[in-house]
């Protein structure tokens, strides 16, 4: 289960919003948005780019995606 709190406190604390993230990723705002709302899914792509934006280190890609 995607964890949409942790996935934005992320972002904060490494000074990203969600406009630059979705550049990053190549897909529209309002696409990230929905994948953040849990009505879309990441695909494993988008989720090896978030971490390296966001510098995120194993526990934290397991907590943040993979969290039951």
């Amino acid at each position: 289960m995607f964890k949409k709190n942790e996935f934005r406190a992320a972002m904060a604390r490494k000074g990203k919003n969600a406009s630059e993230v979705a550049k990053a990723l190549n897909i529209d705002p309002a696409t990230l948005s929905r994948k953040i709302s849990g009505q879309s899914d990441f695909y494993r792509s988008e989720i090896e780019k978030i971490c390296e934006i966001l510098e995120l280190n194993a526990e934290e890609i397991m907590k943040n995606f993979f969290a039951e």
